[in-house]
């Protein structure tokens, strides 16, 4: 698929079959998270724009680059799974402006209902904005488009825009690709469907109670 990057690295696999495992702890399944988000946030961030500049080392002055002053980078990321996305973000990007997206899925119409949203009515200078929109699972597509929208609507330009999940249904990308053709997506592994419930098989349960502890036995 145009712009789908899967991020197949080894320490990316390794540690994505740990967290597949219904036997690996909440300590140990948010661990191997994390491992995976650096590697995520790398494919992810590999395009941005830079520019020259002249540094003084302690020896003498030298030609280098840095990222471009031009651009403000946004982390975006979904409540509640999003946030161990947005820990590692804001260690690896301390500058980025962090704004939280909150909504939870139906799960008899599969459709996300909002609840919060701290996104401001406008932006001033779109075009420079660069937004990193993070959730651990890219299921039925319906979440991942509702949080393109926030920013395509506000003029932010779709080739502007990162999806960075775990991992992702065929069905979802295909949806989200269909709507938004020059938007990037990041992700860890394509697994096989959604089943009759609408998750992503053979998937790795529901994210957000394994890395909070939450799951009900």
């Amino acid at each position: 698929m145009n712009n789908v990057h899967v991020v197949n690295h080894p320490l990316c696999c390794h540690n994505l079959s740990i967290i597949r495992d219904k036997n690996t702890s909440a300590e140990v399944f948010r661990n191997a998270i994390r491992r995976i988000t650096y590697l995520l946030f790398y494919k992810a961030t590999e395009d941005l724009e830079l520019e020259d500049v002249v540094i003084e080392t302690p020896l003498e002055k030298c030609n280098s680059k840095k990222l471009s002053n031009k651009n403000e980078i946004i982390i975006a990321p979904i409540l509640r799974a999003g946030l161990i996305f947005s820990d590692i973000a804001n260690e690896i990007m301390p500058y980025a402006t962090v704004r939280h997206i909150g909504m939870y899925r139906d799960e008899q119409t599969l459709t996300p209902v909002w609840y919060y949203n701290k996104i401001p009515i406008e932006f001033n200078h779109p075009e420079n904005k660069i937004i990193l929109i993070l959730d651990p699972m890219l299921a039925t597509g319906n979440s991942a488009i509702d949080a393109i929208k926030l920013f395509t609507n506000k003029n932010v330009p779709q080739k502007n825009i990162r999806f960075v999940s775990l991992i992702s249904a065929p069905e979802g990308l295909e949806k989200v690709q269909k709507a938004f053709p020059d938007v990037q997506i990041v992700t860890a592994n394509i697994d096989k469907h959604l089943n009759e419930h609408g998750y992503i098989c053979p998937g790795l349960g529901d994210a957000g109670d394994r890395i909070f502890n939450t799951v009900e036995n």
